[in-house]
Parts: C-alpha cells; structure tokens; sequence
C-alpha cells in the first residue's frame, strides 16, 4: 500500500448516511446466506446486508456494532465510488450534534478507531484500509464552514436533520456557544406522526422511504390522493413548527438572516406557509459530510507541515 492517503468524510445520520458521493440507508442486518451480494458486507466472519429499513433510533450510536459496519460500508462505498480502489490510508472525518458534541466526542472517536488495520469485503470486493486517525467535527458548523467569511454580522444556521434540529447563531463570522441548541424534532419525528394518522385513519401504514420519495419529488404512484392530502398537510404543520421553535429561541425569523442546511431543508423550504426573503436553503444532503472532510483536510495539513 502506498503512502498516499484518502480523506474520507462520513455523516452519520439516524436515516441515512452520507460521504462525499453516496447515501445509503442505515440499515444492517446479519445473514448467513444473503441471497445478493451486491451490498454485503463481510467483516470477522459474518455478513451484513446493508441497506433497506433503517435502523430504530438508540439513545446513542456506540452502543453496539450497527455504527462502526456502516462506517465500514461508508468507507467501500466511497473508495469506489473514487475510482475503485480497494486499498488506502484513510483519514475518516466524521461528526456529532452541536450540544452532544463535548460529551460524547471521545466515545466516537474510541468507537471508531479501535482497529488501526481493517480488512474486510464489500460486495465481493476485499479491502485493505489502514485507517491513520478519526476526526470529530460539530454537526451544522461544518455544513456551512466553507462560507463562514461570506456572512453578515449575524446569521443563524439550523441543520434539520434526521433525529435533531441543530441551531448555531454564527456572530462576527464565528459560531455563538452561547446561542447553541439541539432539539430532538429531526424528519423522523414528522414520519412518525404522519404514520401514527395513517394507521389512525386508514389501518396501514408507509414506508418512509414512500414519504422521502414523496418529499422528493412530490408524486407517489398507486397511493390514494387522501393519503398524499394527509402527508402534505403533517409536512406543512412540520415545517410551520420549525420556525415556530426558532421564535420560541429567540430568534426573529422576520428579520434574522437565517440558512437552512441537511435532509429537512427542502421540506421547510417547500411546505412551510412563510416565504420570507432572509432565509435561504442549502439542499445538498451531503454538505456536514463535504464540511468534515474539509476541516479534517485542513487539520492533516497542519500536522503534515
């Protein structure tokens, strides 16, 4: 292996996880005998199907093994999608909700890095990483890092992710400790609820893949039109209730410059009653993911000098 090396950044998300050129679900299921390989991932002797229904949401994400084999197909799924290669020195920049992030950043970054030499295959394809050191960045800071110097006196960025809504007001170009918050109100929680009155009102259920396809792209085949009419209106009321909390947080969504970043941006942007002129949306999905291997290039640089 040469002395190159790949810095990888992974956004790990309750819903899905996202590197600089793929998204997947956070699903892993252990399989003796998977019918396809095609995303399998065979690590210590047993295999995983990764992808499919995600995993249900834990109190954190070192609590078992589900983190670090995604971190593993994060990894493959990367390097592929980077020409195919199969063995490197990898950098893994990855990161943690803004009011999380002092607390629980050792545990991730012991999670993560406890095996310096991974081998390991990935839909049939075997992998030799040496994995030289595990960065952990803020969450929502990193979705906007690459234009901090752009900004006005204030501006607020509020990342709507998968589990949390992260709120960092960026003051003088610098993140505001102070003005911080995490709240547990991420994308899950309006499925959830939509889910909650399909089963109410219709005895059944979606699968949220259904209704992120639907957020997507606003159609939804062989569903009753009553059913698209209930989603719309809990995806309304949702993004409604996000601005109703950055009030409660004293934020003056009239007047505040603010920019809405991760998964949840579009559904804000696209349901919400209010169109107001100082809010603007950034829906790339893989912005934090883009942002951590941004910062951890930087940091590598540093330490290289």
């Amino acid at each position: 292996m040469d002395e190159n090396y790949q810095i990888i950044g992974l956004d790990q998300g309750w819903q899905n996880i996202k590197t600089d050129n793929c998204v997947f679900t956070t699903a892993v299921e252990e399989k003796n005998s998977p019918t396809f390989y095609g995303d399998v991932l065979e690590f210590e002797d047993k295999k995983y199907v990764i992808g499919g229904k995600r995993l249900e949401v834990k109190q954190n994400k070192v609590e078992d093994e589900d983190f670090y084999l995604l971190m593993l197909a994060g990894i493959a799924k990367e390097l592929e999608a980077r020409g195919g290669i199969t063995s490197a020195n990898v950098y893994l920049a990855v990161g943690l909700p803004l009011t999380r992030f002092g607390d629980e950043r050792a545990d991730y970054i012991r999670y993560l890095s406890r095996n310096e030499e991974l081998n390991f295959r990935f839909s049939e394809k075997q992998y030799h990483i040496r994995l030289l050191k595990v960065f952990v960045y803020p969450q929502c800071y990193s979705a906007v890092v690459s234009r901090l110097q752009g900004f006005l006196r204030k501006t607020v960025v509020v990342d709507v992710g998968s589990w949390t809504v992260d709120i960092m007001p960026v003051v003088n170009k610098k993140p505001d400790d102070a003005g911080c918050n995490s709240l547990p109100h991420g994308l899950i929680t309006c499925m959830r609820k939509i889910n909650q009155e399909c089963i109410n009102t219709f005895n059944y259920e979606l699968d949220e893949s259904d209704i992120e396809y639907y957020i997507e792209h606003r159609e939804l085949e062989n569903i009753p039109d009553k059913v698209l009419e209930l989603i719309d209106r809990n995806l309304t009321d949702y993004a409604d209730d996000i601005l109703r909390k950055l009030k409660e947080h004293s934020i003056n969504v009239e007047t505040t410059p603010i920019i809405f970043v991760g998964g949840g941006a579009k559904v804000v942007r696209d349901y919400g009653t209010r169109k107001l002129k100082n809010i603007e949306y950034n829906l790339d999905v893989k912005a934090n993911a883009r942002g951590y291997a941004l910062l951890a290039r930087e940091a590598v640089k540093r330490g290289r000098r």
